[in-house]
This record gives C-alpha cells, structure tokens and sequence, in this order.
C-alpha cells in the first residue's frame, strides 16, 4: 500500500526509500521520524531507514541494488549510491501465471471512433500519401519534390492530410544479404504498407542500389504504377515531372477516401516513453496503461516497446503471456538484444541518460519498472521484433530498442495510428506518419512546456487526482485525435523528427 505525505511519495508498503515530490531542505521530517540528511531534490530518493552496506534499496516491491555504503535513515539515495544486481535470468521463464480476464479491466466509455478503413490490418488515423526511397541517395530530390506537391497537387484534394517523405540511411553501402539486415528490410517494407498511407504505394529509388524493389514490394505490387527509378529521366525537370505526375494518381485515389464509424478492434497504437524520471513510473506511465487496457478491453491493440527498459522486468512479462509462444519469443527476442549489447561490449545500464539521472532515477533496474507500468495489467497476446506487424488483438510486446527515435519508427512500421508518448523531463519528439500525444508525469514540466504537453499525470502523486481519472483522459485523447477531432501540440507545430530505422547489420 501506498504511502505519501505533502514531501514525499511511497509506492510500496515494503519500499526502504520514497521520492520528494518537491525540493527537500536538510532537516525537513518528511515521514514520522525520518528527518532528512541533507538537501534532496525533487524525485530523488530518501532512505526510510538505516542501511548498512550491501543491503539492498526497494523501490515498487523490487530491489533497485545494493548500497555502497553505510546510508544513515534520511540520506539522499542517487545513481552513486547503488551497486546494479545482476540481469534476470532468461532461463526457465514461466508464463501464464500473472494473467488478468480481460473482463477485469476498465470499461472503456466509448467503443466507436472515426478512421480510415482497409482493405486488412488496422484502419488509419489519418490519410497521407506517402513516398518512400530504397536508399538515402533519392532522399534529397524526393524532399524537393514533395515541397511543389505541397504547393501545386495537394490544394486539390481536400481529402487528403499530407504528403509524407518517407527516407532513411538504409539501401546502399550495406551488406545486404547479412542476417540482421531482415530488420532494417522488414522496417521499410512495413513502412511502404503503413495504415496511414491508405493502401497507395509510391517507391522512389535511385537505380543502381542494393535494396531493389523486389527485396520491399511482391511480384504484384512490383509494377511501373508503384515505382519510380531517378536514373531513367533524362535532366531535373522530367524526373520532377514523372514524380508530379505519379503523385497526382496517387493523390486522385486517396481523396476518394473518408472517415466512418469504426470499432476499437480496427485501432492499432503505440505506447513509449522517453526523457522518464522518477515520477513517470508512479504517474504519467501507468496513466497510459489505463488508457491501455481500455483500448483492450474494447477489443483494440496496444503496442509497448523498449527493450533495454523491460530487460530487468522480462520474468514479469513472461509472466503475463497468453501462451508459451509469446514466452520463447520474448527470450529469442531478448537472447538476442542482449548479445547485441556484449559484442558492443555495453552494458544495459549504458541505457539511463543524464537527464533520467537528474530525474531522479538511479539505474536500469529502476527506469525499467517505470517503464513496464505503461503496459497496464493486460494480458500479452503477442511477442513481436521490431518492425513486425502484429497478427493478434490486444497487448502486443515489441522488442524495439528503447531509443526514441529508433523505437518510434520501429512502432510505426508495425502498423500504429498514433503513438502515447511519456516523459518526466520534456521533448518535442514527433512523428509525421502517426500523430504523438505528449504525457507528462509532473505539473512543473507542464506549466513550463504549457502548449508543448498535452496532458500532465502530475495531480496522482499529489493525490489529487488518481491513476483512472488520468487514464481516461488519456483514451478520451487518443479517440478524438485518432478520429481528426483534435491535434496533439507536435502536429501543430509540425515537430517531427527524422525516420530513425534500426540497422544492426554491417554497413560496407
């Protein structure tokens, strides 16, 4: 059970250590008894009772390390304080045995929303032509190209949102027949049959690069109507025009396009946090996973990623798979991470930065149990790797690298409509295909970023609000921006970062 008082924050009734929900002077008895031992600031930990060496630090119930030293009860408990435990084992994981009924979970007070329907796989949230590049050499002309769309087609239909370049690293100067290149290939296939884009495909490439059109679009989808190669036009203005001209086909079909009345189940999101400190796992996150379950719940699909953010919470998740399947894809998935991370020789507490460290959050251990709490309580009916479509309804699992800009172009080619996006410290992270709504988990990062954040959690660690009342606002949010009825502050402002594909194979 909780604890809180008006300087700190207890999450677990078994917690050896609490946040300070505001800057702690020294001498401030913050708990009956515990007296602070010098200044502790904001959503740092305090020690609730005397630690000697070795004995290990509890945060939500789990051991966060040990202590380095003697820690006297009121001393400030930080990223120099802990010895990191060792990463939990992938051997012999359980699954199954932490499953909660999805009658269990939230009502969710409204099933319908307004998207764009698809021949197959989830409806999209917005309709966009877009244009995609087998390799960054078409990227620039691809760019200009797009900027007289913008000017002299789209005007002419209404219908349609945006024309969307799609470029990357990829293509070209890779190995592209080594193992690992599936994902970068797999990232850019997806992307082509991305919901948003409606179907319509348009590939730009340049003509003598490695990643050929038969490696991202079948033998039907493989046709002069789909594909465009800059070395056949002879000069700027014939390959600008053939551009011109393949666009507007395109642009034509897709106007015909309109929103309807849609069930949860054709609504695919994405779940991410970045920038977390120690309130995003008490506040902001766990908000989302309301709003989670509740798309579940109504039948739709949730997607949570971050691989490097759930390794010391894996047995937890094994835990919560629907089927064995699930089980042995989530230790193939992170086996797998993990020997990426040992040939680089990192560690996966390379992963907090220094803004999680001034946050509050002292090590991996720490920001992964935040980071799960986004996730909700649902069960999980499916492992994926990154940039994989999922097949099922429900909680998905995406083993993507927890970068931001990584994970979020990894989500969207699994297919997402829009992503949730947590943070404690603040970014203007977007993304142009699927709209990004901003959750923050304190007021001060909303009051400072007042229309850059869309909605503050910040009320449930002042026990002003609680994780419900959050939550719903946020599934409130997600069906009215999947539906065109209201833009997250990143798309009015236009803040969309580039396409940050996953590439662990060799580059040549």
């Amino acid at each position: 059970m909780e604890q809180r008082s008006e300087f700190v924050y207890q999450i677990n009734e078994c917690d050896n250590v609490a946040i300070a929900l505001k800057d702690l002077e020294k001498g401030c008895e913050i708990l009956p008894g515990v007296i602070t031992q010098e200044p502790i600031p904001q959503a740092h930990k305090v020690a609730l009772k005397d630690l000697r060496q070795g004995d290990a630090v509890l945060r939500y119930g789990v051991v966060l390390g040990t202590v380095i030293n003697d820690t006297p009860c009121g001393s400030w408990i930080n990223e120099t304080s802990l010895n990191l435990p060792q990463r939990p084992s992938l051997d012999s994981l359980t699954w199954g045995t932490n499953l909660k009924p999805v009658s269990e979970l939230p009502d969710p007070p409204r099933t319908t929303w307004l998207g764009y329907k698809n021949a197959e796989g989830p409806a999209g949230t917005r309709n966009l032509l877009g244009i995609v590049t087998t390799v960054q050499c078409a990227a620039g002309v691809v760019k200009v190209a797009i900027e007289r769309m913008k000017k002299e087609l789209l005007p002419k239909y209404p219908n349609v949102d945006d024309i969307v370049a799609v470029t990357h690293p990829y293509g070209c100067g890779v190995a592209i027949n080594a193992p690992d290149a599936v994902i970068p290939i797999r990232a850019i296939r997806n992307l082509i049959h991305q919901p948003n884009f409606g179907g319509e495909i348009m590939v730009v490439g340049l003509g003598c690069e490695k990643l050929t059109y038969d490696r991202v679009l079948t033998e039907e989808e493989n046709i002069p109507e789909n594909t465009l190669t800059l070395q056949d036009y002879p000069g700027h203005d014939a390959m600008m025009q053939a551009m011109m001209d393949m666009a507007d086909r395109k642009l034509q079909k897709l106007n015909l396009r309109t929103r309807e009345e849609l069930p949860l189940s054709d609504l695919l999101i994405g779940m991410q946090c970045g920038g977390s400190d120690a309130f995003s796992g008490v506040t902001a996150n766990p908000s989302a996973g309301y709003a989670a379950d509740m798309i579940v719940k109504g039948g739709g699909t949730v997607m949570f990623s971050e691989i490097t953010e759930f390794r010391d919470g894996v047995h937890l998740l094994a835990e919560r798979c629907v089927d064995q399947a699930g089980r042995d894809k989530l230790v193939k998935e992170v086996g797998w991470y993990d020997q990426y991370l040992d040939t680089g020789k990192v560690d996966r507490d390379a992963n907090p930065t220094p803004g999680n460290k001034k946050g509050g959050l002292s090590n991996i251990v720490e920001k992964a149990m935040g980071s799960i709490a986004k996730s909700g309580s649902s069960p999980i009916v499916e492992v994926i790797g990154p940039a994989e479509k999922p097949t099922k309804h429900g909680l998905i699992c995406a083993c993507t690298p927890a970068s931001d800009i990584v994970c979020g172009p990894s989500q969207v080619a699994s297919g997402i409509g829009l992503q949730v996006f947590m943070t404690g410290r603040g970014t203007p992270y977007g993304l142009e295909i699927s709209p990004v709504i901003k959750v923050c988990s304190r007021n001060e990062m909303k009051d400072h970023w007042f229309d850059m954040i869309d909605i503050s959690a910040g009320d449930i660690a002042l026990g002003k609000a609680t994780v419900a009342e959050v939550g719903t606002e946020i599934f409130n949010m997600i069906l009215d921006v999947a539906s065109g009825i209201r833009k997250p502050y990143s798309d009015q402002y236009g803040f969309h970062n580039d396409l940050c594909i996953f590439n662990p194979a060799p580059i040549t």
